[in-house]
């Protein structure tokens, strides 16, 4: 099953960073957050990805053409122009870098990797979130129940503080930034069907709207629930906090080796 992975988009409202590379290629530690996504997924046994480009592409095709290189050590010998291979730490990827149009939207983006998709089943995510959603356990809980398309649905933390306060304006409890407020969103991490393909119409299908809307009203959208850690990063706290998490060598999706 092969994973496809949406990084085209602009990423406005991390406008710092991406002013000079797609948010895909932000990074956590020293590597891009889509570095880290696949290794979630690689974790779980899946090495084949179809990554969707769009915006400043190019610096995604650079990072993985020049990838072998900087996980190896090697010798360079001027006088003869060659080079010499002594240990190579690259993972088992393999890696389809699609160009799918600067304005186009993220259903047209899935759309444009259909010739990569045939009729097979595909997982699908965002480049910009990392969980330690177990991927082999949402896989599983798809093919059980038959439907189209499964999308992990997360409960995302609050911005702020909660407080429980009485008719006497008595503060009876407070928590910190406690999930949300009961309801459930899109975490990305879906598996789906080539069926949901011809849900698609044109370049300018929003995949989270008309798509996902009319496979809803069909009864072919299934959530699975997932109650560990999600965190996008769509700003430049996010960005801080996920380095953060990283740093103290306890990030919760870090779940290779």
């Amino acid at each position: 099953m092969k994973v496809v992975i949406l990084a085209g988009g602009f990423g406005t409202r991390l406008s710092e960073e991406t002013e000079l590379r797609p948010k895909p290629m932000v990074e956590i530690g020293s590597k891009p957050i889509l570095w880290h996504i696949m290794k979630i997924y690689s974790s779980h046994g899946y090495n084949e990805f179809v990554i969707l480009l769009g915006y400043k592409g190019y610096t995604i095709k650079e990072f993985f053409s020049n990838y072998f290189l900087h996980q190896s050590d090697v010798t360079f010998d001027l006088s003869s122009n060659s080079m010499k291979v002594h240990q190579n730490q690259s993972e088992p990827w393999k890696v389809t870098l699609l160009e799918t149009g600067l304005h186009t939207m993220t259903g047209g983006r899935i759309k444009k990797a259909k010739e990569h998709i045939g009729d097979n089943d595909f997982m699908l995510t965002y480049g910009d979130g990392v969980s330690n959603v177990d991927i082999k356990s949402l896989v599983n809980f798809h093919k059980q129940h038959n439907k189209a398309i499964t999308m992990t649905a997360v409960q995302p933390d609050g911005r702020y503080g909660a407080l429980d306060v009485d008719e006497n304006s008595l503060i009876s409890s407070f928590e910190e930034k406690p999930k949300g407020d009961g309801l459930w969103i899109n975490g990305g991490f879906f598996v789906c069907s080539s069926k949901i393909l011809d849900y698609i119409d044109s370049d300018d299908t929003i995949f989270e709207m008309e798509p996902l809307s009319a496979l809803a009203k069909n009864s072919q959208l299934m959530a699975y629930k997932h109650n560990g850690f999600w965190k996008s990063m769509d700003t430049l706290r996010d960005k801080k906090v996920l380095n953060e998490l990283w740093n103290s060598r306890n990030a919760p999706w870090k779940n290779w080796i």
